[in-house]
């Protein structure tokens, strides 16, 4: 395998890809098993949900953990400790009861946050700018590929594997990420951290602070509106699609996984746009108007649900694509992007991990589906309009200065 010269930027693509089929399989693949795994180990539905929701609050409070990584071992070594840190977790997770089942969840959160925020970084680093973005599209996608693969075939797996069998063999894609990425880099820069990796050189400026950057923030709200949407309609569709249209829970699950899928669309269709020049704005717009027909079609048109849910689902899948190609253009360094997508991502995902629950409370209080519909309109209102904000300011300003 080529580790230098034309060959490495191919390789390069196969490993993120597989990298980023890897990323939210441990995740999705719980929900198509649950009923197997709550039998088995005799657990409360509630205690059942925290293995869904344990990740995405780890995407949050971990995120400083990733950064520590990235900062102190170099993004080669951070990738390595992503791949094998979440294959551990498979494994333990697969392997015992209530105790392991958590632990190795817990587990699978903490070290897919370091992907969260390093994989953008390495895209940056590998790719040239008028490729990147479609190269985040692509990683975008490989996710959502991901989690349909899972959830379509997890359940056929388990009368022949068991549950514990069923989710492990999806750690294929860990497997064949850590050969190609070690394969790609080497034993020692693949194992070994680079503490010099972001050190500033001699009469180097540090990166301006995140954390004084309005455009940052902004771009953290956006995003904080984007995961909320994302989450909130995951996580309710298939009940109001029952509840509206009057389907069994089965077909309106199947009906769900279109929002899914169209997010393909969308992660691919977002790069194409930003990458024209001036097109940064265009690509936010376009994305947070698509968001927009999820809660207000749903409203008014209820029928067109197929609709409702192609659009949403691409502009979920640009949402996220959009938003990590605009903090790459607002970043000055590997370290500088790092450190934005870690306050980019806490935040959102830190938002995003009571969506759910504020979703179904709203509903469980008003007795129908107006009012949380209403929730998840003010959410991606915030995205599209926080989001435009930043991306003008993007575009139109030069990066802060130093500190």
């Amino acid at each position: 395998m080529p580790r230098t010269g034309p060959g490495r930027l191919v390789w390069v693509t196969v490993a993120i890809i597989l990298i980023s089929l890897m990323m939210r399989t441990p995740i999705v693949e719980i929900a198509p098993v649950i009923g197997n795994i709550q039998a088995d180990l005799g657990i409360s539905a509630s205690v059942a949900g925290l293995l869904t929701s344990i990740p995405v609050l780890c995407f949050a409070v971990a995120t400083p953990f990733a950064v520590w990584i990235v900062r102190r071992g170099g993004t080669t070594f951070a990738v390595t400790v992503l791949v094998a840190g979440t294959l551990v977790g498979w494994v333990l997770r697969s392997s015992g009861g209530i105790a392991s089942v958590l632990i190795g969840t817990a587990l699978i959160g903490v070290f897919i946050t370091i992907g969260n925020v390093v994989l953008p970084v390495v895209i940056r680093r590998e790719y040239s700018p008028h490729r990147a973005g479609i190269m985040t599209g692509v990683y975008i996608s490989a996710l959502n590929v991901g989690s349909m693969v899972v959830t379509v075939g997890t359940a056929p797996l388990e009368p022949t594997l068991g549950w514990r069998g069923a989710i492990l063999v999806w750690a294929v894609f860990a497997v064949a990420a850590l050969a190609v990425w070690i394969g790609l880099n080497g034993w020692r820069r693949s194992l070994v951290p680079q503490a010099t990796a972001h050190a500033p050189r001699p009469g180097e400026h540090l990166p301006p602070r995140v954390f004084r950057s309005l455009t940052i923030w902004l771009l953290a709200v956006a995003f904080a509106g984007q995961a909320f949407g994302y989450y909130g309609v995951t996580a309710w569709l298939p009940k109001l699609l029952a509840d509206e249209q009057g389907v069994s829970a089965s077909t309106a699950g199947a009906i769900a996984s279109i929002f899914q899928i169209a997010a393909i669309l969308g992660a691919l269709g977002s790069p194409l746009i930003a990458r024209r020049r001036g097109g940064l704005l265009p690509a936010i717009a376009t994305i947070g108007l698509l968001w927009l027909t999820v809660p207000l079609g749903f409203l008014f048109a209820p029928g067109l649900w197929g609709v409702w849910s192609v659009l949403g689902g691409a502009a979920q899948g640009g949402g996220l694509t959009v938003i990590l190609i605009i903090s790459s253009a607002f970043s000055r360094d590997d370290r500088h992007a790092a450190a934005i997508n870690a306050l980019v991502q806490a935040t959102g995902y830190t938002i995003a991990a009571f969506a759910p629950t504020i979703v179904g409370a709203v509903r469980d209080a008003t007795g129908d589906w107006t009012a949380p519909l209403l929730v998840v309109l003010a959410a991606v209102l915030t995205f599209g309009v926080l989001g435009s904000v930043g991306a003008v300011r993007v575009q139109r300003r030069p990066l802060p200065p130093p500190p």
